[in-house]
């Protein structure tokens, strides 16, 4: 650089103008948009509290503590110690084997027909493939129509892909459906957002439910977006029907689903789309411009999980249904009347008559702050959670019980 070019900024008296305001750093609108994350504050509480030397149970976050099955943990670090698995995937959808793999799970649980080659995208959790499905279908003046309270990517995904979002109280199925027709015609969406069984609520349905909603998506165009991410976490003989089951289904939409809760792998972050193949190859171009795919090591641990851990997972929600019984039984006996789900690993309440206009946010600090037990407050999942908690099954027998001991404690001072 010259003497010259160096004192080219002096010379025309940048550095010694006088800058009228602050240098501003203005956030994208979508950004504003976003309402302010309630768990942040619980997190931040539960923190504090932990540094002080406090234990507390979290029931709050649906992060479950059971370890990923050996055979699963075995074969990944095989696959680590094999050079050839360091690099960039062999590509970004997945690697052929899994989604074979992945095609394969599903005609073995629920009958369909799945070609690996054009109906099967794997993604990074099921959070993120949502997230980069809602850019490569939505847009300005689309509106996305999800019944509430829900799992929160399911209401600002849309969002932050510059859609409207329209929300129906999350009711019955025959209701449900009555309220799902009612608000297409008056919102006209682009897309169905459903999630059976269900998070928060842990509300379930059945194959009809699905085969009426196939003919209302064929009726109204509408595409249909189905979470599935608990569909092994279930009950009592109860066996959650697949979306795709339904003649019809994959022309009109996609499931997601994960690795997470049915082979406790939520920090492998592995997850797919399954379904309707525009939609696959739309979200397959959107992930092609993000990412490079998942470590391939991750991948191929997970054929192994779908092909030898069934028995795995069907301990594991053996361990939920006890886990729930001894809470909603637990809280029973305290007073607190709480209806047993038969699916999913969480518990949904309305909060006691006693406590109810303290609303869920002031009375999860209560729980937090008295009985050093951490839940989620209905209202983060949206309005219609309001009055509401839900609890996580993710601790074990022990720290369950010491949870309802505290909350009957506090409580009943």
């Amino acid at each position: 650089m010259t003497k010259d070019t160096k004192c080219e900024s002096h010379t025309l008296g940048v550095r010694d103008e006088v800058l009228p305001h602050e240098f501003v750093i203005e956030v994208a609108s979508r950004v504003k948009r976003l309402p302010p994350y309630l768990f942040g504050r619980l997190n931040q509480i539960k923190y504090e509290k932990r540094t002080q030397g406090i234990d507390i149970i979290d029931l709050g976050m649906g992060n479950p503590i059971d370890p990923t099955p050996q055979p699963i943990v075995e074969k990944l670090c095989e696959a680590v110690h094999d050079s050839r698995n360091h690099r960039y995937s062999a590509n970004a959808i997945g690697i052929f084997n899994l989604r074979r793999e992945i095609a394969q799970f599903y005609e073995r649980e629920w009958g369909v027909e799945l070609d690996p080659s054009r109906e099967v995208v794997c993604t990074i959790g099921s959070k993120e493939g949502l997230s980069h499905l809602f850019l490569a279908l939505l847009e300005q003046g689309d509106t996305a129509l999800v019944p509430s309270p829900a799992f929160p990517v399911h209401l600002h995904s849309p969002a932050l892909a510059g859609a409207k979002v329209a929300t129906i109280p999350l009711k019955e199925q025959e209701e449900l459906l009555r309220e799902i027709v009612k608000a297409i015609e008056l919102e006209r969406p682009k897309v169905l957002i459903l999630n059976f069984p269900h998070n928060p609520t842990a509300m379930t349905v059945e194959l009809g439910f699905f085969e009426e909603i196939v003919n209302i998506a064929l009726k109204y165009n509408v595409i249909v977006i189905h979470d599935f991410a608990y569909c092994c976490t279930a009950f009592e003989g109860y066996h959650p029907p697949s979306f795709l089951q339904v003649n019809g289904a994959k022309e009109v939409g996609v499931e997601f689903n994960t690795m997470s809760k049915t082979f406790n792998m939520p920090g492998w972050r592995l997850g797919f789309c399954v379904g309707n193949r525009q939609i696959i190859e739309a979200l397959a171009r959107i992930k092609g411009y993000y990412d490079y795919g998942l470590f391939q090591p991750v991948q191929i641990a997970s054929i192994i999980a779908l092909r030898e851990c069934k028995a795995h997972a069907v301990e594991q929600a053996r361990v939920y249904q006890q886990r729930r019984d001894i809470l909603c039984e637990g809280l029973s006996r305290a007073g607190w009347q709480i209806e047993k789900p038969r699916a999913t690993m969480f518990v949904w309440t309305p909060i006691p008559e006693k406590y109810r206009a303290m609303g869920s946010m002031e009375f999860s600090l209560k729980l937090l702050n008295e009985a050093k037990v951490s839940v989620s407050p209905g209202v983060a999942f949206g309005k219609e959670g309001e009055g509401f908690l839900r609890f996580a099954l993710v601790e074990n027998e022990l720290r369950l019980k010491q949870a309802v001991r505290q909350i009957h404690k506090a409580l009943n001072k």
